[in-house]
């Protein structure tokens, strides 16, 4: 089915959606996450074809990028997009260094400033653009000395606290890693501008994974820079679960193709959905589905309220990996992590959303709703 075709339900946008990426229109969102920067899009095989399919090039879902983003001062760049100021030098460590040596790194960098910490993983990805690789960072960035490998985050990986979550700078993948292992360090400071959202990490581990009081530790359970989240973060009416955070609206059945399919078909699962339904149903792109996560969860990675039915161990997001585009980006919902599969294996399941407004509930009323959110 062709974007001119599913325009008709399109009731989101208010417009038609362009039948090619050039002349895509932007979607209007409230500012709550990044769009991904992903603007072509890819078959099966990974080759280039119209954007017809729903992908994320087509949709363009998230706050977009200023121009100019970035701006430089002395050994320093400011992010226009998040509000964050990272090292110029992103190597200035000059080696790997392990996790907690990592942390006590970036507190004596100096600078002209004393608030330097290591970025939490949601403030790292940040970084990424998803149109480009080696480096998966935005074209003409201001960057200098990047390491094409691991970056340490401040967060601890909850399915393991004896790991803590990376970015590989040259193709975008998150995973983590052992603390006693060695990784590259990028330091940032700044409050940000409220754009990212707190990662929901609250606790603090040492490097065998113990809890540790977080005061002074500076880890992400100590720092918990970003947007706090908003209390009860999700509502729901039916079968769809209102994230109050993103402004995002997901379908409660997390599993609508009915097991793993391949990703073309997840992308025709949701236009079906959209279809039958009458309402602007997508497939998400990889930031929406990593916004998701609560970093403090394992089994699954998610906050308390976010009662899909049907939940499953992967799900497809409609971004393609441009490293490798016959492959596309995935979250790993019981650790968190954010990986790729290969298109044309049955690999994940399918969850869809779409931009919303709160369900007629106003903040008053919200405890109404408190008792739907349990699972379908």
């Amino acid at each position: 089915m062709s974007s001119c075709m599913l325009a008709e339900t399109n009731i989101r946008l208010g417009v038609s959606l362009s039948c090619g990426v050039a002349d895509r229109p932007h979607i209007v969102t409230m500012d709550t996450y990044p769009e991904t920067g992903q603007r072509l899009c890819y078959d099966t095989e990974g080759g280039p074809r119209p954007c017809d399919w729903g992908e994320d090039a087509e949709i363009g879902a998230g706050s977009a990028w200023p121009e100019p983003r970035f701006v430089t001062g002395a050994e320093t760049v400011l992010d226009h997009l998040t509000g964050l100021t990272w090292t110029q030098n992103a190597n200035l460590a000059e080696f790997p260094l392990t996790w907690e040596e990592a942390l006590e790194f970036v507190a004596d960098v100096g600078l002209g400033h004393s608030d330097w910490r290591l970025p939490n993983r949601r403030e790292l990805r940040s970084l990424l653009s998803y149109q480009t690789h080696r480096p998966a960072l935005p074209r003409g960035h201001p960057f200098t000395q990047l390491f094409p490998g691991w970056y340490w985050s401040s967060t601890s990986a909850a399915i393991s606290p004896a790991h803590a979550w990376y970015v590989h700078m040259d193709g975008g993948r998150m995973f983590y890693g052992g603390k006693d292992q060695s990784f590259m360090v990028w330091p940032v400071r700044g409050e940000g501008n409220g754009l990212l959202s707190a990662t929901g990490q609250t606790r603090c581990y040492d490097e065998a994974g113990r809890p540790i009081p977080c005061s002074g530790s500076g880890q992400d359970g100590e720092h918990r820079m970003g947007r706090t989240w908003p209390e009860p973060r999700f509502v729901c009416e039916g079968d769809a679960l209102f994230d109050r955070l993103a402004g995002l609206v997901w379908h409660r059945n997390a599993d609508l193709a009915q097991g793993a399919v391949n990703w073309q078909q997840a992308l025709e699962a949701v236009q079906r959905l959209r279809v039958k339904e009458g309402k602007p149903w997508r497939l998400p792109n990889v930031n929406e589905l990593e916004l998701l996560v609560d970093c403090d969860h394992s089994n699954p990675a998610l906050p308390a309220g976010a009662n899909f039915d049907d939940l499953g161990e992967g799900y497809w997001s409609a971004t393609t990996s441009v490293y490798e585009p016959d492959w596309a980006w995935a979250l790993y919902m019981a650790k968190g992590a954010i990986g790729v599969g290969q298109k044309r294996d049955p690999h994940f399941q399918v969850m869809a959303v779409r931009d919303g407004a709160s369900p007629g509930v106003h903040d008053s009323g919200l405890n109404d709703y408190r008792e739907s959110c349990t699972a379908l």
